[in-house]
């Protein structure tokens, strides 16, 4: 039986769609279909009923599962150990960010990173979701994790910074979306989950002013922000970037979270993932102030301080 056909097997019993198995696994979805029916006639079983909403396991496939399961584990340790002891300075490394405005705090240290090591090829995706480490679908994963969440145990973790929340209003619309401007008929722009942010609000300077909308990224915030739809709470690593934003009067900071730098402890002593770890820990700790809510945007001009190492008031975390 050939292993990349059961991982095409497998892939198709968790995603229920040939597209989505195929996105998952970097193929079309036809390579999909041809590799699970080529499976099915070298068994001689039908491991999937086919219908209008997807792809179901028959009683076969659900027999297959848990074997093929443990086979996927065995290859997974088997890669994880050899990768492990590669101590070379070339090939590839997966990283993963949380967001983009962590991802592009990274990008200049990341390019003096591939001029040092020529040999290293970098992939960098951004998504906030579980990556499961173990079956490398990275090899490096900066993650945000309330604040006394511990990570998986099965994973090596270092927190690194903590993530401070800060109250912001767009500059051009603070007339009408500042809550404490004489007039202003504001709103938070709110996110998921509302009960959190419903929390925030009241421990914030207005717990009068109602939540609003649902944004489900970041970026989706600072635009709406920017457009005047309300005001917002976004980490300070995120809103003290935005030349087109300000703090409130009472910004409220407040340690809500902490980014962590998580892999798998069987690639230790693999030798890019050394690199890029040590790499990415020495950028994001020279924006320590930033995260910590100690530093505002050069374009700001009416921060405390146009300099982007000027303190901004207490230190936080």
């Amino acid at each position: 039986m050939d292993w990349d056909d059961v991982r095409h097997f497998l892939t198709l019993a968790r995603s229920g769609s040939v597209r989505a198995a195929g996105a998952s696994l970097g193929v079309s979805h036809s390579t999909v279909a041809r590799r699970v029916e080529a499976l099915e006639g070298r068994l001689g079983a039908r491991l999937f009923d086919r219908t209008r909403d997807g792809f179901t396991l028959t009683a076969a496939g659900q027999q297959m599962m848990p074997g093929a399961e443990r086979v996927e584990r065995e290859m997974d340790d088997l890669a994880r150990s050899v990768v492990g002891a590669d101590v070379r300075l070339v090939g590839t490394v997966a990283l993963t960010c949380s967001d983009n405005y962590v991802a592009g705090l990274l990008l200049g240290e990341l390019a003096a990173f591939c001029r040092t090591y020529p040999g290293i090829e970098l992939g960098v995706t951004v998504d906030a979701r579980p990556f499961d480490l173990s079956r490398r679908e990275a090899d490096l994963a900066l993650r945000v994790l309330t604040r006394g969440t511990q990570p998986p145990e099965h994973l090596v973790g270092a927190r690194l910074l903590p993530v401070v929340m800060a109250s912001y209003v767009a500059r051009a619309h603070a007339d009408r979306a500042d809550p404490e401007h004489p007039g202003a008929t504001t709103r938070w722009l709110s996110f998921e989950p509302r009960r959190i942010h419903e929390a925030m609000i009241a421990a914030s300077s207005y717990p009068d002013v109602a939540p609003w909308g649902s944004f489900s990224t970041l970026e989706l915030l600072v635009l709406a922000a920017r457009e005047g739809l309300g005001a917002v709470m976004l980490p300070t690593y995120v809103g003290d970037r935005e030349p087109a934003l300000r703090r409130l009067a009472n910004p409220d900071l407040h340690p809500v979270a902490d980014l962590w730098m998580l892999s798998h402890p069987d690639l230790r002593d693999n030798g890019r993932l050394r690199a890029l770890r040590d790499c990415v820990r020495r950028a994001l700790l020279q924006q320590r102030p930033l995260f910590q809510g100690e530093r505002w945007c050069d374009d700001a001009p009416d921060g405390p301080g146009n300099s982007p190492g000027t303190a901004a008031g207490p230190r936080v975390g």
